[in-house]
């Protein structure tokens, strides 16, 4: 697929300075810029590749003060980060999609596959499982009894959903990651531990994506839910009973225990965690490897630190850390003056 400057500036209501049939054909990073190639500038510490990059276009902010020449094409919009994921949503869209099913996959004779899907080799399909129309279940994928997948929904290799879970439109989850597998629930007694059955489900709204060998398991009574928009990385662990709020977004490693609650809108960074039966309120921002222990403040809080606290009080008191050694030192001092004040 080939389109010029104009094309793509109409697109994403841009406005071109140079070449405006300047063709393009593929993607590139400014700094591996080549020719044919759109590339984007977003991040100010890139600005020196703008004026010795190889490709044909570059979309920049409307506010990009130039110091010197330009070879490429320009295509000024409000924010080249944001055009540049539009222009790549509309690519992976007018990728032809999978149909038809192939011949080593097993599909229950009780489930019901939808207009235009896609079922790889070696996938599994149990009995009452309901498949929405242009889903792709890809190879080696598990869908367990009773689960029900939206339309246009996306299961990678290796993907596992146990029964009875149920997926919204328009879902992704990558490969290796696992749906539905018990939550952690054991009862302590004289000789051990007894499992406590895990009999809910997990409930999976329209438009989550979720990353590679992430695993949300089911509850112990009820759903654990991923709500509406939410977008998971890989590598995260949802426990039982827990509920993540619309288009809230989590980096890799964040593990979330058992009946936690995470508002709408937050921003988790990574391998940050959050203890059991807590709620973090809409719009906070946790910082990678925070600590949250008890339910949070809400209005945009900002949380860094293990145990978390407000991203100003951490800072005060890292520069207070920093300054121990020699406060001890000091405090050392003062003791044996003390002392020998006491003496005389």
């Amino acid at each position: 697929m080939e389109f010029t400057a104009k094309q793509i500036a109409d697109m994403i209501g841009g406005r071109v300075e140079g070449n405006e049939n300047a063709a393009i054909n593929s993607f590139a990073k400014i700094e591996e810029g080549k020719p044919g190639a759109i590339s984007f500038l977003s991040n100010p510490k890139y600005t020196h590749y703008l004026y010795e990059t190889q490709s044909s276009v570059v979309l920049i902010n409307e506010d990009v003060e130039l110091e010197q020449p330009v070879a490429a094409t320009l295509i000024r919009v409000k924010n080249a980060y944001e055009s540049v994921a539009k222009l790549l949503q509309l690519y992976e869209s007018m990728k032809p999609r999978k149909t038809g099913i192939e011949p080593q996959a097993y599909i229950s004779e009780k489930a019901t596959i939808g207009k235009d899907c896609y079922i790889g080799a070696f996938a599994y399909i149990g009995d009452g499982a309901v498949i929405g129309d242009g889903t792709q279940i890809y190879p080696h994928t598990v869908i367990g009894e009773g689960v029900k997948i939206g339309e246009k929904s996306t299961i990678f290799p290796n993907v596992t959903i146990y029964q009875g879970c149920q997926l919204g439109k328009n879902v992704t989850i990558h490969a290796g990651s696992v749906i539905g597998a018990d939550g952690f629930g054991f009862a302590p007694n004289a000789n051990g531990y007894d499992k406590i059955p895990q009999i809910g489900i997990v409930v999976i709204e329209d438009d989550v994506e979720i990353g590679a060998n992430t695993c949300v398991d089911r509850s112990t009574m009820g759903q654990t839910i991923i709500r509406k928009g939410v977008k998971l990385d890989n590598l995260i662990q949802v426990a039982h009973n827990c509920e993540i709020g619309e288009n809230t977004v989590m980096s890799a490693q964040v593990g979330m225990a058992g009946s936690t609650k995470i508002g709408s809108w937050c921003m988790v960074g990574g391998q940050a965690g959050f203890s059991g039966h807590i709620h973090v309120a809409d719009k906070t921002f946790v910082g990678a490897q925070c600590g949250v222990i008890s339910d949070t403040k809400g209005d945009g809080e900002k949380l860094i630190g293990s145990p978390a606290m407000d991203t100003k009080v951490f800072f005060k008191a890292k520069a207070l850390y920093a300054k121990l050694p020699e406060m001890y030192r000091q405090i050392a001092a003062l003791q044996r003056e003390l002392d020998e004040l006491k003496k005389k």
